[in-house]
């Protein structure tokens, strides 16, 4: 008997130790393949990258996986506490494996295979189990991987503190909504930092980690409430809230608000954009997506709002004279219009106007139907808004509404104010701009506009588009010219020239009033835009030194030295046009524009900045008498100061008594020029104040003429001023900074001769060692080209008298009008002079 048992007894104890060893074998194998956990040390999640305003306002987020890294110590206990409530109440005292939790689902999967269901049954896994899960492992339901993910589980337990594996678990775990980590599900489900989260807020994230579609708040809204409700009673059985509390919590409804993802300022989606393309060219797709980059840009929200509306306005009045061209769309007006008008997409970044259908018209007016909201979950709410489409109110067609539209039709409506339910009709402008603003000293773009609506075309004509500037290059010419010898005072003669072209055809350039105006100072060229003028400066200065200022300027990479280039007919963009203008503004230092302040990594480490000035003493790490810190500008010089003043005093001209008059409305110093293109094809103003520069174009995205008399001066100026009054409004009217050593002298605007007692004058900047002279020579004067009738006719009625000696090749003229003690201002220009503005003819 005793040997029966004994024999029972080791075979047992064989059995015993084959299962040991076949146990060991088999974890060993399982076990071989473990992934190394110890780089749960170094472990970088993908985090969002945030882009934000000059003045910190959020502009944009850029992620795959949303997700803003918390560290444990910023983590809310509230939070803390839902999450261990509603998946490991017993966190801080196990070694990695909820023994409970192990226990309740071994009996989950026993039940399910007696109910004949053979597939693993999830639950039971501790927090550090999950972490080993989500981080190391892959997510399939088998034996191998649960046992995996134990081993995984005690050994990270013994390297990594409790604090460290709730971290690593807070900030990875997916909670639906595109949203990794605790802090972005706050933001994605509730507009909310992780510490405003109120109680029922928390419990829901908590309930999330089960399966986010399965409570989903929308979809499954009463899912949702029970399973958060779950988690608000655990909360209570751990001591965690009162009853009270929990009860008030679980009458909540779920409140959830989804954040919108992209920029989040409508009207800033072109600047946004145009920095997302900047981060990707800098660090690539991956560091832009995933790599926590927090980006400070250079836009000033207001200011932006300020571009927006000035662009905006300008276009619309402009298509507003071209006629009302149709309706969005036409549908059928059923029982229920709502739906069907709810199916055609606003434009998003327009809130200022509403799609509506026509229900009924009649007597000049309509009654029409508002396009529904959406709720937030994006149903068509239930509500249905009418209101009555006034003919009288639309001031832009003079047809009754009866014979512009019908019933079905779908139109942008916006209200009349201080009128309840009344609305005029609008319609997207077929005509198209762009606005750029940047700060003249620094380069940083403060406001960019790339067209009317973002959501109608992404296509960024700020920086994208290329556009002949026209007559606004034309200050590159000029300041060629007074950077080599010439004056503001000296002469070029306005006459008909020709131009053999390569190909053995004549160019013959013409200006804006296809008239000639006999010999003209500079000044006076680039006030009233005279092309023919130019063309004879720019062949006189020669085109491969204008070539090499536009490339200093940064108009232009490789510009052609061909003479059409003087007056604007190469492509540029009004991006590189306004940081040319700045250029000058600031005295002539090289402006290289930049939407981007700073860029830091994840940890706070600056990894890029704009600025790259040098800043001696800045160092210094107390203060024991020395003078303030200095900034040096190490920026390139490509134009000498006193050319900068000089062209600039030439171009306030243009404001003053030019082409660009309409901005005298600012009522402070400005300098710009306008330009306008062949067939009226493109129309620009590129102005500045000491405190800003601004660049404006207004075409066609497929060139075609705009219209007869559409100029610089009549579309592009009109929105630059309204701009500026709103972006200057309550600051000191600035004067120009006049380099150390410029002269100032009066002089004839019509001779550029020294001006005399009586007779009209102007101030002039002339550099140490010019100045007004009494004789005054005539670029391009040819004495074979004209009779001697001819130029004495010429002479006298620009100069009003004198004598006149010629050259070959040129001439010069003698005042003869003595003293030189009183002068009176020189007047504004006759009203047709003012409205050239330099086509390319």
């Amino acid at each position: 008997m005793f040997r029966l048992l004994g024999w029972l007894f080791g075979f047992g104890m064989f059995l015993a130790l084959g299962g040991v060893a076949a146990a060991a074998v088999y974890l060993a194998t399982v076990t071989a393949q473990l992934p190394d956990y110890t780089v749960l040390k170094d472990y970088q999640p993908p985090v969002t990258t945030r882009v934000h305003a000059a003045d910190g306002t959020l502009l944009a987020e850029y992620a795959r996986e949303r997700r803003l890294f918390q560290p444990i110590e910023t983590v809310p206990p509230l939070v803390i506490e839902a999450f261990l409530s509603a998946e490991d109440k017993d966190f801080y005292s196990h070694s990695g494996i909820a023994i409970d939790g192990v226990v309740r689902a071994m009996r989950d999967n026993v039940v399910a295979r007696l109910d004949g269901n053979n597939s693993i049954q999830g639950g039971g896994s501790s927090i550090t189990q999950q972490v080993a899960k989500n981080f190391l492992l892959t997510s399939e339901q088998t034996w191998d991987r649960k046992i995996q993910e134990a081993v995984l589980a005690l050994r990270i337990e013994s390297t990594f503190s409790k604090n460290k594996i709730l971290e690593l678990y807070l900030n990875e775990i997916f909670l639906g909504l595109n949203s990794y980590g605790v802090a972005a599900a706050a933001l994605n489900y509730f507009d909310k930092a992780l510490y405003q989260l109120t109680l029922p807020e928390a419990a829901y994230i908590a309930a999330l980690p089960k399966g986010p579609n399965n409570y989903h708040p929308f979809r499954r809204a009463q899912a949702a409430i029970e399973r958060r409700n779950w988690v608000i009673d655990r909360m209570v059985e751990n001591g965690y809230v009162t009853y009270e509390a929990a009860a008030a919590a679980k009458e909540e409804p779920l409140n959830v608000i989804p954040r919108a993802a992209g920029s989040q300022l409508y009207s800033a989606e072109y600047f946004t954009e145009e920095v997302r393309r900047e981060l990707a060219k800098l660090y690539g797709e991956d560091q832009l997506y995933g790599g926590g980059l927090s980006v400070r840009t250079t836009l000033e929200p207001r200011l932006q709002e300020y571009a927006r509306r000035a662009l905006m306005d300008g276009l619309i009045d402009f298509d507003h004279r071209r006629g009302f061209r149709g309706p969005v769309a036409s549908i059928e007006v059923g029982d229920d219009w709502g739906q069907a008008v709810s199916a055609i997409k606003p434009l998003s970044d327009v809130p200022e106007w509403q799609l509506a259908v026509v229900l009924e018209v009649g007597n000049n007016q309509a009654r029409i139907g508002l396009r529904p909201e959406e709720d937030v979950d994006g149903a068509v709410s239930a509500t249905r808004i009418e209101g009555t489409l006034s003919g009288p109110e639309i001031k832009w067609v003079s047809q009754p509404v009866q014979s512009l539209l019908k019933v079905g039709d779908v139109v942008y409506v916006a209200p009349v104010a201080g009128q309840d339910a009344v609305y005029t009709l609008e319609q997207v402008p077929e005509i198209e701009g762009a606005l750029v603003a940047m700060d003249p000293r620094t380069g940083r773009v403060l406001a960019m506009v790339g067209g009317f609506s973002f959501a109608e075309s992404e296509f960024n004509r700020a920086t994208q588009a290329l556009r002949q500037p026209g007559s606004s290059f034309k200050p590159i010419v000029y300041a060629a010219a007074l950077d080599n010898g010439y004056t503001p005072a000296s002469v070029v003669l306005d006459a008909p020239v020709e131009v053999r072209m390569g190909d053995g055809s004549v160019w013959r350039p013409e200006n804006y009033s296809q008239e000639f105006y006999g010999p003209q100072t500079l000044r006076r060229g680039i006030e009233r835009s005279r092309n023919v003028m130019t063309v004879r400066l720019a062949r006189d200065i020669g085109m491969p030194l204008i070539a090499d200022y536009a490339q200093l300027f940064g108009i232009y990479d490789n510009m052609q030295p061909v003479l059409a280039m003087a007056l604007g007919a190469g492509e540029t963009t009004a991006m590189r046009m306004t940081a040319a203008y700045a250029t000058i503004a600031n005295g002539g230092r090289k402006i290289v524009p930049t939407l981007i302040d700073r860029i830091q990594d994840r940890y706070g480490s600056t990894v890029y900045r704009h600025d790259q000035r040098v800043c001696e003493g800045c160092e210094a790490a107390d203060w024991h008498g020395q003078g303030e810190p200095r900034i040096l500008d190490n920026r390139p010089q490509v134009l000498d100061p006193m050319t900068a003043y000089q062209i600039t005093s030439m171009m306030e001209g243009v404001v003053q008594r030019g082409t660009g008059t309409k901005a005298k409305a600012l009522n402070r110093p400005v300098a710009g020029k306008t330009g306008t293109t062949n067939d009226y094809k493109d129309a620009w103003f590129v102005g500045f104040t000491p405190e800003l520069a601004v660049g404006i174009y207004v075409g066609y995205d497929q060139p075609r003429s705009m219209g007869s008399a559409s100029t610089g001066g009549d579309m592009a100026v009109p929105i630059f001023t309204s701009f500026m009054a709103n972006a200057l409004q309550g600051k000191p009217a600035t004067p120009f900074n006049v380099p150390t050593g410029m002269q100032t002298a009066w002089i004839n605007p019509s001779t550029g001769v020294q001006a005399f007692e009586g007779e009209a004058a102007i101030a002039e900047a002339f550099k140490p060692g010019t100045g007004p002279n009494l004789m005054t020579s005539v670029i391009g004067l040819d004495v074979q080209a004209f009779d001697a009738m001819q130029r004495e006719q010429m002479m006298q009625q620009q100069y009003g008298g004198g004598m006149f000696s010629t050259q070959s090749g040129g001439g010069s003229f003698f005042s003869n009008r003595p003293g030189t003690s009183r002068f009176s201002p020189a007047q504004s220009a006759p009203a047709e002079d003012n409205s050239g503005s330099g086509s390319l003819l």
